[in-house]
Order: C-alpha cells, then structure tokens, then sequence
C-alpha cells in the first residue's frame, strides 16, 4: 500500500463561482497554494498526493509548470477528485463534458485514479429512479475514465443521495464504477467503515482515509475510528494501491499532515510498498 494525502486541506474545500450559472464550470476548488500544499505532503513523508478538479484545471495550458513541481517534490500524481449532480437529464451532457475535461488533462499529468463524488438530493427528496440515473450516469463516467487511462471510483458523501449503507446498496448493483471509501464520511452517514469495505472489497481500487468523533472530522489517532481492523481487511485482500488521508480542514495544515503520517508509521509493514 502507498499513502498519499489531499491538497484540499490547504485553502479548505469552496467553489467555483462560475458553476452556478453554468453546469460545465463546477469544479471543486481548494483556495490554497497547490505548491505550498505539495511541499508540505513530502515534507511530511508521503508518496503522492490527489487533488480537487478545480485545482488541477489551474494547469490546463501550463501542463509543463506543473510536472515540475511534482517532480520538484518528488511525489506522484494519484488522481482528480471531482463530481456532479448525475440525476437531472438536462444537466447531464455538460456534467459529463466537464468530467471529460479534467480526466484528459489528468491522464496526461500522469494521474492514475479519477475519483467522483456526487448524486443530488432534490428539495421534495430522493426518489428512488434517482439511483437507476445516478447509476447509468456514473458507468459513463466509468467509460470516460477508461478512455484515459484512468480508474474511476465512486466516493460516498454526506449532503448526496448515497451517505448511508442502505443507500449505497441501492446503488452499487446498479453501475459498474469501483467504490471509494472515505471512513469518516461512512461513519457520518450511519455506516461502519469496516463493514462496508469488506462487502465491497472486490471493488476497492482507492481508499480515503479520515478520523471521525462527534461529527467532526479529523487527523488520523484523533478520533475513533477503527483503523487497524479496515487496514487488515485491506491486506487480507492483498490490496497494494494508494491509501489517501484526505481531511477537509485543520487548523495547520502541515501540522494535519504530519499527525496522520506519523499516526500511519506505526502500519509501517503494510505501507512500505
């Protein structure tokens, strides 16, 4: 297993403004320094790194800038995280569009994992045709991934149509996408991380690690979450991708880095690939 961390701890995860009048615009943004951030994830002793779209569309036209600061760091490039409503016909092409974008312009940085989050809740609520179009949406996904080189993973999230366990398995026989779990939004959603990555454990191909306590999310040893056993499940499958400590805000966010990473020393065995 290798570990890799998020950038969006930098800058904190907000918005592109333009996304609210045009589909094709919302990205998920950092609004931090993605060098400031990479120098740090190496400082602290990790692998790689994944970054949100908005982040990476930065270096669209200036490609060449940015492979000079990974290799500047040292590091790899694990992939995009990004995302869409995926329920509302209207929308979807220019979703899609947008996704396409940032999977081209990943694939050619050297990313190896497109991650995606997302499936809209409507005002009146979920209705459950909305599993069936989020499904079919996200296997075009899946297609767009595998057009560049890229594997595509679906991320569970709370505010979306698939935060707890009982909507996730209303999704999952539905679309062909792998499964990236975040521990701390599993836990949040109702689920037990452990659980849920052991049913799906022959669609992990990415993983993304958080600590939980009390609703707040945090570095890893800070909270409760029951790391050792969700490692063993990972290694009893003989699991050897990335493992990325993703932690959507704190305080210091090198010293964040540093907590998780040295936290992970003590799985030293298992991460050592």
């Amino acid at each position: 297993m290798k570990l890799g961390y998020q950038t969006n701890t930098w800058g904190g995860v907000v918005g592109h403004p333009a996304g609210v009048t045009s589909v094709k615009d919302a990205y998920y943004l950092a609004n931090g320094s993605t060098e400031e951030a990479l120098e740090d994830i190496a400082a602290a002793g990790y692998q790689g790194f994944e970054l949100f779209d908005g982040n990476l569309m930065q270096y669209k036209g200036k490609e060449e800038e940015f492979k000079r600061l990974v290799e500047k760091n040292s590091l790899d490039f694990i992939g995009v995280y990004t995302g869409g409503n995926f329920i509302f016909p209207d929308i979807l092409e220019d979703e899609l569009v947008k996704i396409e974008e940032v999977a081209a312009l990943a694939s050619t940085l050297g990313a190896e994992h497109l991650v995606v989050g997302g499936g809209a809740v409507r005002a009146k609520g979920i209705l459950e045709s909305d599993y069936k179009d989020l499904g079919e949406a996200l296997d075009k996904v899946s297609h767009i991934a595998e057009k560049y080189g890229l594997i595509a993973s679906y991320h569970p999230h709370l505010g979306t149509c698939v935060q707890s366990p009982e909507q996730l398995e209303k999704l999952m026989p539905l679309t062909m996408i792998n499964l990236c779990p975040d521990t701390a939004h599993i836990e949040a959603g109702g689920g037990d991380p452990v659980e849920v990555m052991r049913k799906y454990i022959d669609r992990i191909k990415y993983v993304h690690l958080k600590d939980y306590q009390n609703g707040e999310f945090l570095p890893l040893g800070d909270g409760d979450q029951v790391f050792d056993a969700m490692l063993k499940v990972l290694d009893e499958a003989q699991y050897d991708g990335w493992i990325t400590v993703e932690l959507d805000s704190y305080q210091d966010p090198k010293v964040g880095a540093e907590i998780s990473r040295k936290y992970l020393s003590k799985y030293e065995s298992l991460t050592s690939n």
